[in-house]
Order: C-alpha cells, then sequence, then structure tokens
C-alpha cells in the first residue's frame, strides 16, 4: 500500500531515498484537507497565484492544471497542485457561497446538513444582498426567497445610513409588511433581527419589503439577509 486509505496521503517506501519528499506531501495534504475549506467549486480555472494549503472542488469542465480531474479536491502545494479524491460523507466550507456542504460520493451538496442513504436530505442557507433604498413610501427587493424554502428569520443591518422624512421604518415581505421587524434605526449598524415564531414557507420566489413609518425614504443601503431551508429530495 503507497497511500492512506481515508486521505490518500502518501506514505514512505522501505529503503526509499528523499523520504522527506514523501512527509512533506502528506503534511500539506493534510494541511488542506483537515478542517477543509474550499475557496470554490465552480472556478474551472486555475488561479495564476498557488497559495500553499488553499483548496478548490473541482467541477466538470476545469482546465490547465486542472484538466482531467474532476470531482477531485485541487490542493496548492509548492506553486503547482496535488489532488485528493473526496468520499461519502466528507464535510466542507465554501468560501465563495459562505456555505457548509456535505459530499454524497460524487457531488458536494451546498447547504446540506443531513444525507440518506439515497442523498435526501435538509439543506440549511442563507441568501444575502445589499439592497439600495429608493425613494418614496415602500422599497422592495429582487426575490431573494427561493421557491420551496422555509424560512426561519431575516437579518439585516443599515450599512448606509437611511435618509428621507420617516422616523423609522420595518422589514417584510410583499403581504406581511414588518414580519420581520419594526421601529427600525435609520443610521448605519442600525439592524433587525426578525426571528419567526413559526417557520413560514414560501412557494414561489419573493422578494423583501421595506415600509417608511412616518415619511418617506429618500436614501440608504441595507444588508439583508434571509436564513432558510429546503428539502433535498432522493435520487432514483
Amino acid at each position: 500500500m503507497h497511500e492512506t486509505a481515508q486521505l490518500g496521503l502518501p506514505l514512505v517506501q522501505a529503503s526509499q531515498a528523499q523520504k522527506h519528499v514523501t512527509v512533506n506531501e502528506a503534511l500539506m495534504r493534510l494541511d488542506g484537507l483537515v478542517q477543509l475549506t474550499l475557496q470554490s467549486n465552480s472556478q474551472t480555472m486555475p488561479p495564476l497565484a498557488v497559495l500553499n494549503g488553499a483548496c478548490y472542488g473541482v467541477p466538470a469542465g476545469a482546465v490547465n492544471e486542472w484538466s482531467g480531474q474532476d470531482g477531485n479536491v485541487a490542493i496548492g502545494s509548492n506553486s503547482g497542485w496535488v489532488f485528493a479524491a473526496p468520499a461519502r460523507g466528507w464535510r466542507a466550507y465554501i468560501a465563495d457561497v459562505g456555505q457548509s456542504a456535505i459530499h454524497d460520493g460524487s457531488v458536494w451538496r451546498g447547504g446540506q446538513i443531513t444525507l440518506s442513504p439515497h442523498n435526501a436530505g435538509l439543506s440549511a442557507s442563507v441568501a444575502e444582498i445589499d439592497h439600495d433604498v429608493i425613494s418614496g413610501p415602500v422599497s422592495t427587493t429582487v426575490a431573494i426567497i427561493p421557491s420551496n424554502a422555509m424560512v426561519i428569520g431575516v437579518t439585516a443591518r443599515v450599512i448606509r445610513e437611511i435618509t428621507g422624512t420617516l422616523s423609522s421604518w420595518e422589514l417584510g415581505n410583499p403581504g406581511a409588511a414588518g414580519r420581520f421587524g419594526s421601529g427600525l434605526g435609520l443610521a448605519a449598524g442600525s439592524y433587525a433581527r426578525g426571528l419567526l415564531g413559526q417557520p413560514t414557507a414560501f412557494y414561489s420566489p419573493t422578494a423583501m419589503q421595506l415600509d417608511a413609518s412616518g415619511g418617506d425614504f429618500a436614501d440608504g443601503a441595507v444588508r439583508i439577509a434571509v436564513h432558510y431551508l429546503t428539502l433535498g429530495l432522493p435520487d432514483l
């Protein structure tokens, strides 16, 4: 046997020369794979600057140094790459989407926190946007809540002072003004933490709605994060 069974770490062989090369490669793989963070699992082009220990999930169709490594984890090592094949049950944090994932033996399932024998599971996700407030009594975002999602709550932070004739504002969704907070502050740094007493299901994409209280909006920006669950179907 030349590699370990779980992580594929190279083993020093009897009477091997340059043993430090094998040991250092094993340590480099361990440094990348333990507490695994994937910088991305959708990037097909390897970065020009290789950072030691930086890991990427190699997607289908990857090119250059990642060509032919579809599905593997690429680990930056000595200005090049070493590769590891993830196994069912591996967990990782995918940095560019801010989401945990579990590997089902074939692909990474973003957000999924449970995994049945046929890959059904419960996924926990956050959808986040920066919304520029428009002038008037109501400011509506793009559709941020996905279809077939069960929303647990919504948090928000004012990232640019909200101005206008209003005294405060409310955060909700169309048809449910103020569902996630009312009497909210205008200054940068003001926040909303709208935790629902009972999770609410949304069956079609839905926007968030900001309502001005006591006047109208003029300007401002709010960072909004929707915290929700979805159900993954079992495979055929």
